[in-house]
């Protein structure tokens, strides 16, 4: 039977939340996504997708979640990250206690962008059956490298061996929702 949309878009989105909030987790996501130009919504909803739902996500599944994901993610994510950001040290008067609840509110704006992207990703695997009987630490290795993969070859390259402990910290914290987690959503 197939989740609604809103239960899986609240489930995902719960999920990364959870996982991004484990210790070492969000630095490893950021150095993913400023070494490598990881889409760190697309690395969470891909480790969501094999630990709760048993869908491991092929190479091919990757890209089209990525083209489907691509124009809101650079028109709409990437500018507010920029806004915020250039407001950690300028211009002129930030930084600032003004400037601050601006960055804040800016912020904001962006998370709830970067659900939206969720959304469309949940919308995706709506379409997906359950494969795997169990899901393995090997398996969320394989999807998260390909994520890793995918992200690199759009910059035309890098070395994913420097960021190999960067992936094991998602891997590792993905895996521990999993145990956490054993049997949400293990209906597919």
């Amino acid at each position: 039977m197939k989740r609604s949309r809103r239960s899986l878009e609240a489930e995902s989105w719960a999920f990364a939340l959870e996982v991004y909030a484990r210790p070492r987790v969000a630095d490893a996501c950021l150095r993913l996504q400023a070494e490598a130009g990881v889409d760190v919504i697309l690395l969470l909803f891909a480790a969501f997708a094999a630990v709760r739902h048993r869908v491991l996500l092929e190479p091919s599944d990757l890209m089209e979640m990525d083209r489907i994901c691509s124009p809101w993610r650079e028109q709409v994510v990437h500018p507010l990250r920029a806004f915020r950001v250039g407001l950690k040290s300028g211009p002129s008067p930030a930084p600032s206690q003004a400037t601050e609840r601006l960055r804040s509110k800016i912020k904001a704006s962006e998370l709830q962008a970067e659900r939206i992207e969720n959304d469309l990703l949940a919308d995706y695997l709506r379409q997906k059956e359950p494969q795997a009987p169990a899901v393995t630490s090997e398996n969320v290795c394989a999807i998260l490298r390909s994520v890793i993969m995918l992200a690199l070859q759009k910059r035309g390259g890098g070395r994913m061996v420097e960021l190999l402990p960067a992936m094991d910290e998602v891997v590792e914290a993905a895996n521990q929702a999993r145990i956490e987690g054993a049997g949400v959503g293990s209906n597919g």
